[in-house]
């Protein structure tokens, strides 16, 4: 369940909000921005205590999504979807097909103006659903001859962030013997607990799922209750699951060297990137760290290079954040103000090229 918080500050372009005519569940919709392009974002299927928690929700993702795409320097604008379940529902097969019909629905009265993916809790088979309303859906299934799941590619991003994270704590970016929790174990933090436990990192994880305890065990991890993770020493925690873990309860005790993580939106409110800089805890801006998959979804279906040229684009997010933190020295301020800075420019400038590239 995604915690209560404020609603944000609305200064989005059109935020679309209606009940399903099939499903008769609350739906919502928000383009943020369109200046670099048609907005690319996920459709988050979630439990919510009330709607109004799922608009905030999707208006901060949104608005996350204008950062991301913009600091990973594609010509798209931002915008996400929430479909809203509440609390105790269960949905079937065919009250399922509804909601993603009715979403098609929703996405295509935008006009192109943004286009969908999967997301939390959304799978490439439920944008198959989606297609049946809308052409303005990505991530397809591969074996329709969509580019799939985008899980790995966001894995990947991540893995090279953490890397250049450690290259900044530590003074390498070597993950073998290196302590790091992962909260989350879903598509990508699955992934990327697999390839540090590989590589010989020292894991801590834990999930509110339960039934995740068996990859711990698979991989030799230590296993810890949901919401004391953050409590164990590590040289680098990772939000991997719903955003808003990063409480100021949560910075105060947090017992590690750096935050790098996939999760979208962390932290609770925008000033607990200068309570971490306050205890001295280095913070990888999530917009940057989790690009991964939305660079593949947006490069794959405008045919942009080759897969592996694509995987370079993805790798290169290593560099871009080490470029980040390099700025963020240079001019005082804490790294997500040096990203927000990055993106910025690119929103102000329209089309041109990345930093990173």
């Amino acid at each position: 369940m995604t915690p209560s918080l404020p609603l944000p500050d609305v200064t989005h372009e059109r935020v679309e909000v209606i009940t399903g005519r099939r499903s008769g569940l609350f739906i919502a919709v928000a383009l943020h921005s369109s200046v670099l392009g048609s907005a690319l974002g996920g459709a988050r299927l979630w439990t919510y205590p009330h709607w109004s928690d799922a608009l905030g929700d999707v208006l901060r993702l949104s608005a996350a999504m204008t950062l991301k795409n913009a600091a990973a320097g594609l010509d798209a604008g931002g915008g996400k979807a929430v479909i809203a379940l509440p609390e105790g529902t269960v949905l079937d097969a065919d009250r399922r097909r509804a909601a993603f019909l009715d979403l098609g629905d929703a996405v295509e009265s935008l006009h192109g103006l943004y286009r969908t993916a999967e997301d939390v809790g959304s799978t490439t088979e439920d944008m198959l659903v989606v297609r049946e309303r809308t052409e303005h859906v990505v991530g397809l299934p591969d074996a329709v001859g969509g580019s799939g799941e985008p899980a790995g590619p966001t894995s990947h991003g991540v893995y090279e962030s953490l890397r250049a994270t450690l290259e900044k704590v530590t003074g390498s970016a070597d993950v073998s013997g290196r302590r790091i929790t992962i909260s989350g174990l879903g598509q990508v933090g699955s992934r990327l607990a697999v390839r540090l436990a590989a590589e010989g990192a020292v894991l801590t994880v834990t999930d509110v799922n339960p039934a995740k305890r068996d990859l711990a065990l698979d991989l030799g991890a230590r296993w810890t209750m949901p919401g004391e993770e953050h409590l164990v020493p590590a040289d680098v925690f990772v939000p991997a699951g719903i955003g808003g873990i990063l409480t100021d309860e949560v910075i105060d005790a947090l017992d590690a060297a750096a935050v790098c993580g996939p999760a979208n939106n962390p932290l609770a409110s925008h000033e607990g990137a200068d309570r971490l800089a306050g205890r001295g805890i280095l913070y990888a801006p999530d917009f940057v760290v989790n690009a991964g998959g939305v660079i593949y979804l947006d490069l794959e279906a405008k045919g942009i290079g080759t897969r592996a040229e694509t995987m370079e684009r993805v790798a290169a997010i290593g560099d871009t954040l080490r470029r980040i933190f390099a700025e963020a020295d240079a001019r005082g301020v804490t790294p997500l103000a040096a990203a927000e800075g990055l993106a910025a420019e690119r929103l102000t400038a329209g089309r041109e090229p990345a930093l990173s590239h």
